[in-house]
């Protein structure tokens, strides 16, 4: 008699789900994307800065409202320039302001008759409406700018407490993007008579 013996299923090989490797490939772009955003916004924030004017101090070529972009990365590297707009930590508060460059390491400036001078040698500033009301005669260190706001007489700035240490500079302020009406570089000058540096 013969005996027969139900056979037993062989087991399934186990396969993957279809969706494992889609849904590993959305966790990797989901991650490489996080990763990616996270790195353009460090290096973004290293170059760069935004600022909002806060005074009347650079008019009439900044306003109260306005809000620009600072670079970073040229000092870091080298030395600003005269006629730079910079933004720095104020060096006896907690504040940032914007200023303009005026002296540069080494320089004597002089300020008497409304009348800005290094070294001696009037500047041309077209850029001011109207020159300083005070006086005085500053000699800056190895590691000094005399920095100025554009609005002379209502500005709080090296006229009024001394040089500013290299130490303090954030950066350059080359760009206003708000609000949209105001968008564009910030004009460069040029000052016959004086080395730029």
């Amino acid at each position: 008699m013969s005996v027969v013996t139900p056979s037993t299923p062989a087991p399934e090989e186990a396969h993957p789900s279809p969706a494992t490797p889609g849904l590993k490939t959305l966790l990797r772009e989901i991650i490489e994307t996080i990763l990616l955003t996270v790195f353009i916004y460090a290096a973004v924030n290293f170059a760069t800065s935004r600022f909002r004017v806060e005074s009347i101090s650079m008019e009439p070529n900044l306003h109260a409202g306005q809000y620009v972009l600072v670079e970073k990365i040229s000092y870091r590297l080298g030395n600003p320039h005269r006629g730079d707009v910079v933004v720095f930590h104020h060096p006896k508060s907690e504040r940032d302001l914007i200023k303009r460059v005026i002296g540069l390491p080494g320089e004597t400036i002089s300020v008497a008759n409304g009348v800005v001078s290094v070294n001696g040698t009037p500047l041309s500033e077209s850029y001011v409406t109207a020159g300083p009301a005070y006086q005085g005669t500053w000699t800056l260190g190895p590691d000094q700018f005399f920095v100025l706001g554009d609005n002379r007489n209502n500005s709080s700035d090296s006229h009024a407490w001394g040089p500013l240490d290299r130490k303090y500079l954030i950066g350059k302020t080359v760009f206003v993007y708000w609000p949209p009406t105001n968008w564009g570089l910030l004009p460069q000058y040029t000052y016959a008579g004086t080395s730029p540096h």
